[in-house]
């Protein structure tokens, strides 16, 4: 069986399906979490996973210093909801992006709680979370993909796809930024 050859040094058309980035293994990884995901739900399989990585990324195991746990409280049962996350950094600013897209509970509730929530990695820190408009998205997507491979087969395009690609996108993923939650701002989001 051959490979396909590797896209060209400058060639803008680079997308998922057109060249295995990793080989014969990426490809069937990105299809059992893509079946773990599917409908942007999270199957038991896959509950399980995210609450055990939760628990490392919280503890700091086995995890990188970009792998956190976000706790937010969820709107309707008001139970306090551990979802493990990667933190995309650009231009200074650290960004939370959901890569299952906009119908997601931690959005939602995220959302409800205008903002609040807890990032967990060793220590513990109260922020508050602000929706980054889908004009100002497409960088900081890119840069997630860099940083989150388990996100990238969630994603249509290639993280090597141009900035333009990411625009095209830009709306159907959530892009938060993470800002110090202060107690007693006068707006009453802790901001």
């Amino acid at each position: 069986m051959s490979l396909p050859t590797p896209p060209r040094a400058g060639d803008t058309s680079r997308h998922r399906q057109s060249w295995p980035y990793h080989g014969h293994v990426v490809r069937p990884l990105g299809q059992l979490q893509r079946w773990m995901y599917r409908g942007n739900r999270p199957n038991g399989l896959a509950r399980v996973l995210n609450a055990i990585a939760a628990r490392l990324f919280a503890a700091q195991l086995f995890s990188r210093k970009r792998d956190v746990t976000l706790q937010v409280r969820g709107f309707r049962s008001g139970a306090t909801v551990s979802v493990p996350v990667v933190i995309a950094d650009h231009g200074g600013r650290r960004y939370l992006v959901s890569m299952l897209g906009e119908n997601v509970n931690w959005v939602r509730n995220l959302r409800h709680a205008r903002g609040r929530a807890v990032l967990k990695h060793r220590g513990t820190a109260e922020v508050v979370l602000t929706e980054v408009p889908p004009a100002d998205r497409a960088p900081i997507l890119k840069r997630y993909l860099a940083v989150a491979p388990g996100a990238r087969p969630h994603f249509p395009i290639s993280r090597h796809a141009p900035l333009g690609e990411f625009s095209a996108i830009a709306a159907q993923f959530p892009v938060f930024r993470i800002d110090s939650y202060t107690p007693g701002a006068t707006d009453g989001t802790g901001r």
